[in-house]
């Protein structure tokens, strides 16, 4: 279940009050299962996933690509996998721990793990958004935003792209003030 932490400290657990919350922002949040696959369940609580492993994961997952394809034009997706011994971790997270925005919508489905998002709201407050397994989440192109993992340092998130290029960050110079 996600959860929002506004800057006063104030928190939400109810997608209603979470949705209510971000609808300046145009953010979705959904619930989607990822089923009840035993295969597909056992790849999901591994570390790790080779190339073959996560194409698995992502054909059994394939009917909300499809869904996407057809209502809003997504070309590719992938999943990444994140854990402690992911070489460059941190590297890679840099990119994207700053205040940035995306000239595509940032599109995830995550499906073990978690991860948690910054945005800067209309009127200059900002918010965090821990995303939980089994949550969509579509950030709606030139939103402020951030992204960080949770202590645990793991996440497999489905990602859906609408372009060939990724999500390329474009600095606000923001300060992120929601700790």
């Amino acid at each position: 279940m996600a959860i929002l932490q506004l800057e006063n400290g104030t928190t939400y657990a109810h997608l209603e009050e979470i949705a209510r919350e971000l609808a300046p922002l145009k953010i979705q949040l959904n619930a989607w299962t990822v089923g009840d696959s035993p295969r597909i369940r056992h790849l999901l609580s591994q570390e790790t996933l080779n190339d073959e492993e996560k194409e698995e994961v992502l054909i059994a997952l394939d009917g909300y690509f499809e869904k996407l394809q057809q209502t809003a034009g997504y070309q590719s997706r992938d999943l990444i996998v994140l854990h402690p011994e992911v070489p460059n971790l941190e590297a890679m997270l840099s990119k994207f721990d700053r205040v940035h925005t995306h000239d595509d919508d940032e599109v995830r489905y995550i499906v073990d793990g978690e991860g948690i998002f910054g945005f800067v709201r209309p009127d200059g407050s900002q918010v965090k958004l821990t995303v939980q397994p089994q949550e969509y989440i579509n950030v709606p192109a030139n939103t402020e935003h951030w992204f960080e993992l949770t202590p645990t340092r793991r996440i497999k998130a489905v990602r859906y792209f609408s372009g060939t290029e990724g999500w390329v960050p474009i600095y606000t110079g923001t300060e992120i003030r929601v700790k």
